[in-house]
């Protein structure tokens, strides 16, 4: 073969080889919403263990389209809740890929369990929050404090953090807690006074549009955001705008002196119309009574749960709640508390989540107090001023 021809061939072939290369180095896109499907009830999951899960319970874990991992997950078992999540999220997505999978991370309170907040912090301790006296500003429990994200460094950071834990394949957004305290005056008036309560709004504003600018195009981002206050102009809705949808807890707690189904009727309004205008809603709803010594009902704490009649039919309305409210992308989670070690329902499936449910027919009908609505086989009928719902399977 002539040299020319040969040294051709050579560098067609180098071509090719070096085209090949460049595709496979090119990075894939994550696929942004959860999977979603009407055939069943479309379930969430969010929960807490700060030592590593079982083969059952990874299994367990890997049936949820949507699924959050609290603080101080795999924190005693894998050093640090970066990790533990990560090796978590790993061992869920073997078995589903198709999962998502948030990491939960708080816009202000210092919880800890995180390594890379030590490290932060041991170098800038003047990044944890004062009031004018230089008293550290603390949690009702009074030990935990804050980050001060009225300023730009701390913010920075906190962008760079939750930015490198989503550069990981097996996390596919960001969970982000807190924001009510942040936004409604009282909290942090109380702690730091109206000035620095401001600051610190400003700050969160300017973190939470930055990290959509700089992860929201491929990460999922999920704020429990949605309550009824009268502080909020429009139930925390106004703030969507920065996030993928909301998450829902104390959903029936009452508030602002209104009466319960008042409170509750307003609540189902909010998700409806957010709902339906494609954000994803993750509605957390507490089985049980809620524990004496719970704050306010925080993270739908519950007392001890036993599955018998009584149950059935508080499932059933809290599952009528949800039904009324949701469209596309919407996600239930009826639980006990989050520490999986105390819950009753963990590892556990319910009749209602096995059997066909279909597309809805159309939206909710609301009469008074009471709701109906109508899937391809299932009829609700919910009565919120009774506390009773219907549930009639075709």
């Amino acid at each position: 073969m002539h040299f020319k021809t040969t040294f051709l061939l050579v560098l067609f072939a180098i071509s090719l080889s070096a085209c090949s290369a460049q595709k496979q180095e090119v990075p894939v896109v994550k696929q942004k919403l959860p999977e979603f499907s009407w055939d069943k009830m479309p379930l969430y999951m969010h929960m807490r263990k700060s030592t590593a899960f079982t083969k059952k319970e990874i299994t367990y874990l890997s049936k949820f389209p949507l699924i959050t991992f609290e603080k101080t997950t795999g924190s005693k078992s894998s050093g640090s809740t970066e990790k533990g999540t990560i090796k978590a999220a790993k061992a869920v997505k073997k078995i589903n890929p198709d999962a998502k999978i948030l990491y939960y991370k708080n816009v202000v309170i210092n919880w800890k369990g995180y390594s890379e907040d030590e490290d932060f912090l041991y170098q800038h301790p003047e990044a944890l929050l004062v009031n004018a006296k230089g008293e550290k500003a603390l949690m009702p429990n009074g030990k935990t404090g804050f980050f001060d994200i009225s300023k730009d460094y701390v913010r920075e950071y906190w962008l760079n953090h939750v930015s490198k834990v989503t550069e990981s394949p097996f996390i596919d957004g960001v969970f982000l807690d807190a924001n009510i305290k942040v936004l409604v005056p009282f909290f942090f008036n109380s702690r730091v006074g109206e000035e620095k309560r401001e600051a610190i709004k400003t700050g969160y504003m300017s973190m939470m549009a930055d990290l959509d600018t700089q992860i929201g195009k491929d990460n999922l981002l999920i704020a429990n955001i949605i309550r009824v206050r009268s502080e909020f102009e429009d139930s925390g809705r106004e703030y969507l705008k920065f996030f993928d949808g909301s998450y829902l807890e104390g959903f029936e707690r009452g508030n602002s002196g209104m009466t319960y189904e008042d409170y509750l009727a307003k609540g189902i309004d909010a998700v409806q119309k957010s709902a339906r205008e494609g954000n994803v809603i993750a509605m957390s709803l507490g089985i049980g009574k809620g524990l004496k010594n719970a704050v306010a009902g925080i993270d739908d704490a519950r007392e001890k749960v036993n599955i018998n009649e009584d149950f059935t039919k508080r499932l059933d309305y809290l599952l009528s709640i949800f039904l009324v409210c949701a469209e596309k992308y919407s996600y239930v989670y009826p639980h006990d508390g989050y520490g999986v070690g105390s819950s009753a329902v963990w590892l556990k499936t319910f009749p209602q989540y096995e059997k066909k449910l279909g597309a809805p027919k159309g939206y909710a009908k609301r009469e008074g107090y009471i709701y109906t609505r109508s899937f391809e086989h299932l009829d609700v009928t919910l009565d919120i001023q009774n506390k009773t719902a219907q549930l009639d399977w075709k």
